[in-house]
């Protein structure tokens, strides 16, 4: 069974940090690429960052760009989405997802597996 576990998720204070970290169980997936989403209340799930299968190739959402890093360890089978100078507007449930596909992509609909999602609060 495939699975995506978020963990590190949190209330921190404006400006503060967090580490969002995503295992992954099941199968590797060394070929795929991954990506963090989040959804705030009433809003659709929007995409965070993304990157490819191999680390070289990232995409980030012009709202954290600057801000947020994604990263992953295949060895590990684990994504990372390092967080800084977070702000009120970052709160919201943070999903971990991953392709089939091995290039980086930041549509939704074109992510096959999703974690449960870890709540992100960032208090003003």
């Amino acid at each position: 069974q495939v699975q995506l576990v978020e963990s590190g998720g949190g209330l921190v204070q404006a400006g503060g940090s967090l580490r969002l970290s995503c295992a992954a169980s099941g199968r590797t997936f060394s070929r795929n690429a991954m990506g963090w989403f989040r959804q705030a209340p009433g809003k659709e799930r929007e995409i965070v960052a993304a990157i490819n299968w191999n680390g070289g190739s990232t995409y980030y959402a012009d709202s954290v760009k600057g801000r947020f890093t994604i990263s992953r360890d295949n060895a590990k089978n684990t994504v990372y989405l390092q967080m800084n100078s977070l702000k009120p507007e970052d709160t919201a449930v943070y999903y971990c997802a991953a392709t089939d596909r091995a290039s980086v992509n930041p549509n939704r609909r074109e992510y096959d597996y999703w974690g449960q999602g870890t709540q992100v609060t960032v208090s003003s």
